[in-house]
Parts: structure tokens; sequence; C-alpha cells
């Protein structure tokens, strides 16, 4: 019999690594802008055009890329991604869930749920351990230059991705598999086998459904930002999250005691419904 699926799914930015990944070296060494000029930029863009901020973000980095000649290529991307700081411990911390989920019985999955790049993502030195990168992302012409905006993940839509995963429909293009009834005890992967590490503002829906269907939400913050920190704290205090703990990946960190207790908790979760 296969293991029943378990899934660990992170937001990026502030959760897996610090800071904006377009903070790191495509804002400020190749568009020589500051960070915060470009942000305050995009905002007055989605305020202008009374548009969605994430659009107008991925819109300015293609406008402002072109403007400085930029190679807009797929793999320009993802080697653009190569370089993203990761805090400590990431690179090794999967194999050593995956252990820890197989030991217990369980298939443990990574997904990415994030507002961020999806090509820049996908060139981290992580990306071969996700079944899927939801991330907002661009789209390409014949030619392989980014052309336009193909997916844009905000705060609230990154909920469908979550139903996408509980239902294991996973093509971001598949309205019919994602709205077809289904009932939740045929569903492939239930709420209490799904935890979601996230870090701020954009991950609240998600936290809130996590909460409010029995998964996992887990408060990730910055130890060295004391107002990453403040939020980790908001999000427990009004429930949007049952855990917290600082961004630190490495084998025996509280982070790594809680993913621990969590995929104890899943496999106790599925033996009580075999055998409760």
């Amino acid at each position: 019999m296969s293991r029943p699926l378990a899934v660990f799914a992170y937001d990026f930015d502030g959760t897996l690594a610090p800071g904006n990944m377009q903070e790191h070296a495509f804002i400020p060494h190749e568009l020589g802008m500051d960070h915060a000029a470009f942000w305050a930029e995009a905002g007055k863009l989605a305020r202008e055009q009374r548009g969605d901020g994430i659009l107008a973000y991925m819109h300015l980095m293609l406008a402002k890329a072109r403007e400085k000649g930029l190679e807009l290529s797929h793999d320009s991307w993802r080697r653009r991604g190569a370089s993203l700081p990761l805090f400590p411990g990431v690179e090794d911390w999967f194999s050593r869930q995956n252990a820890r989920a197989e030991a217990l019985g369980l298939d443990l999955r990574h997904f990415i749920i994030s507002s961020g790049n999806r090509e820049l993502i996908e060139g981290s030195p992580i990306a071969k351990w996700f079944d899927r990168i939801y991330a907002s992302a661009f789209m390409f012409d014949a030619d392989d230059d980014a052309m336009g905006i193909a997916l844009a993940i905000n705060y609230t839509g990154k909920t469908q991705y979550l139903f996408r995963i509980n239902k294991w429909t996973l093509d971001e293009w598949d309205n019919d598999a994602i709205n077809a009834y289904q009932v939740d005890r045929d569903r492939p992967v239930p709420f209490d086998r799904i935890a979601f590490f996230g870090d701020g503002l954009t991950d609240i829906p998600v936290m809130r459904v996590m909460t409010d269907h029995g998964g996992h939400p887990v408060a990730v913050y910055d130890p060295d930002k004391e107002i990453t920190e403040a939020a980790a704290e908001k999000l427990l205090k009004d429930g949007r999250a049952r855990l917290a703990a600082g961004g630190d990946y490495r084998e025996g960190s509280q982070l790594d005691a809680l993913a621990d207790d969590i995929l104890r908790e899943m496999a106790r979760g599925v033996t009580t419904s075999m055998f409760g």
C-alpha cells in the first residue's frame, strides 16, 4: 500500500530566504535602483491603474528591464535565481524531513506558494525539492523572451493552491478539476496532513484557511529583524498561526523540532482515521 501523502508548503520570501528575492541582485545591480524606490513606484502604478499590486510589480520589472536592454529569457531569470540567499539549514532541510516522514509511514511532498517570481525560484539551489512551484510567472514568446505575465499570485489567490493540493489537482490552468465537487474523505491530502510555513501579511488568508480546516500554519520570522518577529507574534495572537519560530532550518533548531512534532501529529492522525 502506498504511504499517505503529507505536504509541507512554503512561502519563499521571508520564509525560506531573507527579504524579497528581487532585492538581492535584480533591482539594485541590474536596474540600478534603490529597492524602496522600486516598490514605491510599483505601488503608485497599482493605485493609478486601480490594479493588482503583484501585476504592477511584475509589469515594472519587465518594463525597466527592457529599458536597460537586459536579457529576458527563461534561462536568464533562472540564472538570477541561482544566487538567492537562503536561511541557515534550508538546503539540508528537505531530505531530513523526508526521511522522518518515511520512518513515520508518510509520503512527504514539498510545495511553494509565493507571490514572488517562479522563474527566480526555479533557479534556486532548492528548486529540485518541490513538486510544484506556485508563484507569479512570466509568459514567454517563441524566442523565449518574457513578453508578459502568465500568472500573478496575490494574498487571497494563494488559498486556491491549498485546495489544489488538498484535491491533488495540481495544474495551474485546470479550472475544471479544482472546481469539481469532491467530498472531504475522498481528498488525497486532508488539511490535517498539510503544514504551511509563511512569514507575513500576504500569508494571512492562507493561514486562516489552514486554521479553519485543521491544518498546521507556522509563522516564520527573520531572527535578525525584530519587525518580522513582531509580525509572527501578531499572527499567533490573532489566531492566524498555531506555531512560530525563527528562520533557522538546521537540525536541532526550534523550527526543526516543530516540523518533527507536526509530522508525528500527522502520522497519529492517519493511525486514528484507520483504527479509531
